[in-house]
């Protein structure tokens, strides 16, 4: 799902300090979050005997899938209240930079040209589309799904300006996507 994983890159990107580096640090952390082996365990696919052998220093290679849970695991437990905070200024204020290259295809008047074609585009969205793509990750959204959402502030912001231009411009579609970027704006940042 690439918007997705889009929205995911700009949360880790969010971070204002490092998650923990050593595997022994990582799983102490994870058992701060968790509270028991037990839970690590679980939440990891590993044996609690190998959460503690892990936690002692005893194994410190663990095989690369475990190590890529592991990781993720830390990831999404790490600064969670600066995730937040930098997610709900986004949807209220400051909006996300949509950086992409894709094509753009839209339903126009008669007499003029609606053939997609690929652009690459940076486009800064306003607050209300930030709020929209959360809210529709959060109740499980499909990737096309936000597309629509993106593709409909492209629409709004760059295609009519805000209402000035291309009035006559309806629908807006985005495929083809070649890569795709979101950036989630702190204040004071241009």
């Amino acid at each position: 799902m690439e918007i997705h994983d889009a929205i995911e890159r700009a949360d880790r990107e969010a971070f204002t300090r490092e998650p923990p580096k050593t595997l022994k640090a990582r799983i102490n952390f994870l058992m701060k979050q968790l509270k028991t082996t037990k839970a690590v365990a679980r939440e990891l696919g590993v044996t609690q005997r190998s959460v503690e052998r892990y936690r002692t220093g005893e194994r410190k290679h663990p095989p690369k899938d475990i190590a890529a849970k592991i990781d993720a695991a830390v990831r999404s437990r790490w600064q969670p209240q600066v995730r937040k905070r930098r997610r709900q200024q986004a949807a209220t204020a400051t909006g996300i930079t949509v950086e992409t290259r894709a094509r753009f295809g839209y339903t126009a008047p008669i007499g003029t040209t609606d053939d997609g074609r690929f652009r690459r585009l940076t486009v800064h969205l306003p607050a209300t589309y930030a709020q929209r793509l959360f809210d529709a990750r959060d109740a499980g959204a499909s990737d096309r799904e936000m597309r629509e959402i993106i593709a409909e502030g492209f629409k709004d912001v760059y295609f009519q300006d805000g209402g000035i231009r291309a009035m006559g411009l309806s629908d807006v579609a985005i495929t083809d996507i070649d890569y795709l970027d979101l950036d989630f704006w702190k204040k004071g940042e241009v």
